[in-house]
């Protein structure tokens, strides 16, 4: 009889990401099993062209009457193996609901009589919860699953029409495709907080093309347009491009930056797109704990000002968020930089050993 397992895939883009290397051990563990996809369809659009899932499961809705609906319908297909990757009580009630016989999950919010397989975070000496890679946890769920062949290797994948609408950027932008292309994300769904200002930007972009001619395309969105419309209004260079008058979509977004040359990115979603696609990437960090989300990409820098008040976690600023105004361009600049002329060179040492 077949094995019917199904992933309860985090509600953050970048949480998504890092889980890949978590949801390819489990395929590999269980090959001929039938592995479900369970989660919100933006997260879902994040996976689209995976190998992994058989299918994959919309959760639109929230509240208890929403679990129960989704948890029932579950019930229906008999699962034997429910893997948790969000820490909500939400999510372990509906495996509980649907009467997955093995359940898998980290023992936060009240929900340990709710599973079968229980993990724990990390305390420190005070009881507090000690910051840890999101990326590492969901590696321990999987192999509390059964994995063994677990690593830190994130993986996404783009489909035919991601690629199709990357490519019109490009022709209309004008880039030519054996030209340096640096992404610029200014966005994060975080909070406000996690904003590096328009103005850092900007100033990055124009450094950017007067001093080494590269074409700069500044990524957003659908709530981010006029963010991207300020930074290139304030760059006002021929050579920058925004994606505010595209389609936005987290495919082309992801097509994007899976041909560029590197993208400086704040602490969100599309940082990680970067390091599954093997790009060079420089991450700004402010009021986060940079460990929560460590990657341990070999192509990553990442920057941040210690300050007395930070890193406090808050999504809203109750100061002067100097956390990332002190986190200045011309530094920026200097890391992508450091970051390009490293990657140019290791490609020409693969090319010559290829030749």
């Amino acid at each position: 009889m077949t094995k019917r397992i199904a992933l309860m895939l985090p509600n953050w883009i970048g949480d998504v990401v890092m889980a890949t290397p978590a949801i390819r051990a489990i395929r590999t563990a269980y090959p001929k099993a039938e592995l479900l996809g369970i989660g919100r369809p933006y997260v879902q659009s994040v996976l689209d062209a995976n190998p992994w899932f058989d299918e994959m499961i919309s959760v639109e809705q929230r509240g208890f009457a929403a679990a129960v609906s989704v948890g029932l319908r579950l019930r229906r297909r008999k699962i034997d193996m429910a893997v948790l990757f969000p820490n909500s009580f939400r999510s372990a009630l509906i495996a509980r609901i649907a009467g997955c016989a093995q359940r898998i999950g980290f023992s936060r919010y009240g929900r340990a009589m709710l599973l079968t397989d229980r993990l724990h975070h990390v305390r420190d000496g005070r009881g507090r919860w000690r910051p840890t890679s999101i990326l590492r946890d969901y590696n321990c769920l999987a192999r509390k699953a059964g994995a063994t062949e677990c690593s830190d290797r994130m993986q996404l994948f783009t489909t035919g029409i991601d690629e199709s609408l990357a490519e019109e950027v490009w022709q209309r932008a004008g880039f030519d495709r054996g030209q340096d292309v640096v992404c610029l994300n200014p966005g994060a769904a975080f909070g406000s907080s996690k904003l590096w200002p328009a103005e850092h930007f900007a100033a990055l972009a124009r450094r950017l093309v007067r001093e080494r001619s590269i074409n700069v395309l500044i990524l957003c969105g659908p709530a981010e347009r006029d963010l991207a419309r300020q930074i290139a209004h304030r760059a006002a260079a021929p050579q920058i491009h925004t994606l505010a008058d595209e389609p936005v979509s987290i495919g082309l977004t992801k097509a994007c930056i899976r041909r560029s040359a590197l993208l400086v990115s704040t602490d969100s979603g599309p940082r990680h797109f970067a390091a599954a696609f093997n790009r060079p990437v420089v991450a700004l960090f402010g009021p986060t704990h940079i460990e929560w989300t460590q990657t341990f990409h070999p192509l990553e820098t990442q920057m941040q000002v210690r300050v007395p008040c930070g890193p406090c976690q808050q999504r809203i600023c109750p100061t002067d968020q100097r956390c990332m105004r002190e986190l200045q361009p011309n530094d920026v600049y200097d890391a992508a930089i450091q970051l390009l002329d490293r990657d140019s060179r290791l490609n020409q040492v693969e090319e010559t050993h290829a030749a």
